[in-house]
């Protein structure tokens, strides 16, 4: 094996290991963001977690704001308006619905794109596969509405956005300086909703406070770590490898806000991941070619 295809190699097997790291921090992250739901609302937690979240990430990788080139800029707002359209759609959705089912819906998005990045019938069976999934999901008593699960929905397409926008803007710039700019774009979309919650936030710290380490979680830790991944690894397989999502977030939901689930929720978890291990293989297949 030459050393360019051990490289590549190396990349893949490190970049597969920074979807799963951000697998883990993500879903704790909006756990834990929920609490402040009840004080200022989803759509100004996010914002506050976007505000926070661009000020750590400028603070850390201080970009040159002058250097950036018409490329790098085109790529960070696009990368800013999906990631802002895919949190607010989620925060939305985990407010009206159990977070494991958001994450089951949401995931539809990207594993439309490995679907699509693959171009075969079978895949797309096993999107038809994921998508009785979140019809058994839907069982009478599964704590399942029209608004939560079309704000999943919306929150799948704009994982869908993200996973390319963030291929590019990862591909153009180095380190953290594309995701503090990409970041503070979002930020700027979502101030309004800043503006507006000041005067509650200033009044709780503890909001502020637990608004900060989701933010450090979310955004500088998980995100950092999937634009890292990106570099290394097309979008298809990075759709894929986020699998696991969705019985992390069962988990997670279990554990810190008691959410409760039934049979019928774990038959649907079940088509989801078995739909995702299914457009995983060919994944797998190019990884062990590589390596060998």
């Amino acid at each position: 094996m030459n050393s360019t295809s051990n490289n590549e190699s190396r990349n893949s097997f490190v970049g597969a290991g920074l979807v799963l790291f951000a697998a883990s921090f993500i879903p704790w992250s909006a756990a834990l963001a929920q609490a402040a739901f009840g004080t200022i609302g989803p759509s100004a937690s996010s914002s506050w977690r976007f505000l926070l979240g661009a000020v750590m990430l400028l603070a850390i990788a201080r970009p040159k704001f002058r250097r950036f080139t018409r490329h790098q800029w085109i790529g960070a707002v696009a990368f800013g308006t999906a990631v802002a359209f895919m949190n607010q759609s989620f925060y939305q959705a985990i407010a009206r619905i159990p977070l494991g089912t958001a994450v089951v819906i949401e995931f539809l998005g990207p594993l439309l794109v490995a679907a699509l990045g693959k171009r075969s019938w079978r895949h797309f069976g096993f999107v038809l596969v994921a998508g009785a999934g979140v019809v058994a999901l839907s069982h009478p008593g599964g704590g399942l509405t029209w608004p939560g699960a079309l704000f999943a929905v919306c929150a799948g397409l704009g994982w869908a956005l993200y996973l390319f926008a963030s291929q590019r803007l990862g591909g153009s710039t180095t380190g953290l300086e594309g995701l503090a700019l990409g970041v503070s774009v979002a930020a700027l979309w979502t101030l309004p909703f800043d503006i507006t919650s000041a005067h509650v936030v200033s009044s709780h710290p503890y909001v502020l406070g637990r608004l900060t380490l989701v933010a450090l979680m979310s955004l500088v830790l998980g995100f950092g770590a999937e634009l890292s991944a990106l570099r290394r690894l097309k979008p298809s397989v990075v759709g894929v490898l986020v699998a696991f999502d969705p019985a992390i977030a069962f988990f997670v939901g279990w554990l810190l806000l008691s959410d409760r689930f039934s049979v019928w929720d774990l038959v649907g978890l079940a088509c989801v991941m078995f739909a995702s291990v299914g457009v995983t293989r060919d994944s797998a297949r190019e990884l062990v070619e590589i390596a060998g």
